[in-house]
């Protein structure tokens, strides 16, 4: 397939696109719920990814109750998360491979994530790829994030590129619903999540991996 436009900036999500975090985050929400009594089911796991902090925690209270002791609870589940990903994270597959065609290209390229600063900055420096983007925007960036556009238009904002030119790469629903309303070029990259009838229809191509991404790139 040919992209609809010339691609002058790539904008990449983090977490179970160029991370493979997700499934660290669905172990860590679902054995925080025991000590909680609740039950964290796969379901409201999926219901949650990609989206920001303030609406995982309305998600919470949504859920549970406006008792549920929503900052305690994502305190357990960040510290399991924290260490998990410590232990276990990895760059997920054609990651290198993506950022060394696009340093040959000379096209620069942003992370645009719901995750804080902190975090995205500690994950991204253990991944050893946080030097290789020319700028961050993360969830504290942000009034609105996903699946509002704003971390899409500020990373474009940020880059000089109008949003129309950049390629966005996400793995989630949110955050192609993102990207699609910035006007982005959106290719989804499936982790957690399926595509759907609306992924389809709001993304230029549906890619089985990063390394796909690379063919469509060089094509």
């Amino acid at each position: 397939m040919a992209f609809p436009r010339p691609i002058a900036a790539v904008v990449f999500d983090m977490d179970g696109l160029l991370l493979d975090t997700e499934g660290l985050y669905r172990i860590a929400l679902m054995r925080a719920g025991p000590a909680f009594a609740v039950e964290i089911d796969d379901a409201f796991v999926r219901g949650l990814t990609g989206l920001p902090g303030t609406a995982i925690r309305a998600a919470l209270a949504a859920n549970f109750g406006a008792d549920f002791p929503v900052p305690a609870f994502l305190d357990v589940v960040r510290a399991d998360a924290d260490a998990l990903i410590a232990e276990e994270m990895t760059l997920k597959a054609g990651v290198v491979e993506v950022l060394d065609h696009l340093d040959g290209l000379g096209l620069p390229r942003a992370v645009a994530t719901s995750s804080g600063r902190r975090s995205a900055v500690a994950h991204l420096g253990q991944a050893e790829v946080l030097e290789r983007f020319d700028l961050l925007i993360t969830g504290d960036d942000v009034v609105r994030g996903k699946p509002d556009p704003e971390p899409f238009l500020k990373a474009a904002a940020a880059l000089g590129v109008d949003p129309v030119r950049c390629l966005a790469l996400e793995d989630s629903h949110n955050g192609v619903r993102a990207a699609h309303a910035a006007g982005m070029m959106t290719v989804m990259v499936p982790d957690l999540l399926d595509p759907t009838e609306e992924m389809h229809a709001k993304c230029v191509h549906i890619a089985e991996s990063l390394h796909e991404v690379l063919r469509l790139l060089r094509a």
